[in-house]
């Protein structure tokens, strides 16, 4: 039964591979590693032009990485992840999360940290969703997503506002 199945698996493979060479977007993210032909051509198929998202959450949202949330009276609690996206997108991201842990320093970091705190299925799931992020990214920036160290703010530095004087006009810089 497998000899019969293989050669039509090996064709099948190789016209997702040619199909994923021909796109631009698709070969830009399986330079990220973990990421392969199928991953990255099914992330590029079911996001589309990356511009119609004004965000990463609203990406990992689409694709239900998201968690659930349940708040009253100003206590949030967050459970699991909502699954309202593409059950195929979501594993086959997971999968790519796995093998990107091996490779990538900054996501075995994370994700040995998670396991440790929340165990290895939260951990592989939350990996994915960071992956999904810093596909969006490479697609939208053609670039990876701007590096923040853990702790520091998420508003970039930059110009501060004016202090406004007791009286009500702007401070003077003299």
């Amino acid at each position: 039964m497998l000899d019969q199945l293989a050669p039509l698996i090996a064709e099948l493979d190789r016209a997702v591979a040619e199909e994923a060479a021909q796109r631009r977007d698709a070969r830009r993210l399986m330079e990220q590693p973990g990421v392969g032909p199928v991953t990255a051509l099914m992330f590029v198929l079911t996001i589309g032009p990356a511009e119609r998202f004004r965000s990463s959450k609203q990406v990992v949202s689409y694709l239900g990485l998201n968690p659930r949330e349940s708040s009253s009276g100003g206590r949030q609690q967050l459970g699991a992840i909502s699954k309202q996206g593409n059950s195929l997108a979501r594993y086959l991201l997971t999968e790519a999360a796995q093998t990107a842990a091996c490779y990538d320093e900054e996501l075995r970091r994370n994700y040995r940290r998670l396991k440790f705190r929340r165990g290895s299925a939260v951990a592989k799931v939350a990996i994915a969703r960071k992956l999904a992020v810093r596909l969006y990214w490479m697609l939208r920036n053609q670039s990876a997503p701007p590096a923040r160290m853990q702790g520091t703010s998420r508003k970039p530095a930059g110009r501060r506002t004016p202090i406004v004087s007791v009286i009500g006009g702007p401070a003077s810089s003299s």
